[in-house]
């Protein structure tokens, strides 16, 4: 069995620092939120910029988002960031894809279902590429 852990908020120094930390105790990966906006969350960065900070930070610790909805984003943007994140660790990237649960400024779950799959068909055939 492999362990994650779950980085919730702070500045992104901190954040990569506590990528650090967790690969020295021990931990097997690394999560941050790939949400728009939590009020009670505090100040929110992009996800892939904080990924890139962890990556750089840390050797061997698997590192990814908690989810990430590929309905919020482009699909070749999503594939090229996510190739180029995965070069970066080399091979650390994990990527759980879905459609999110929060309130998102105004994606309904049944709206973003058919965009979802088509782009998640996308993203496919380019990291196969």
């Amino acid at each position: 069995m492999q362990y994650g852990f779950i980085l919730p908020h702070g500045d992104i120094h901190t954040l990569a620092e506590l990528a650090h930390e967790a690969e020295v105790a021990g931990w097997d990966g690394v999560f941050y939120w790939d949400g728009i906006y939590i009020k009670e969350a505090g100040p929110m960065y992009d996800p892939w910029i904080v990924l890139a900070a962890m990556a750089l930070r840390t050797e061997h610790v698997r590192i990814g988002l908690i989810l990430t909805p590929p309905s919020r984003r482009r699909p070749w943007k999503l594939a090229r960031e996510t190739v180029t994140l995965d070069h970066l660790s080399h091979g650390r990237l994990i990527l759980p894809v879905g459609l999110g649960a929060l309130e998102d400024g105004g994606f309904t779950k049944s709206g973003r279902l058919p965009i979802a799959s088509s782009e998640q068909n996308c993203s496919m055939k380019a990291w196969r590429s």
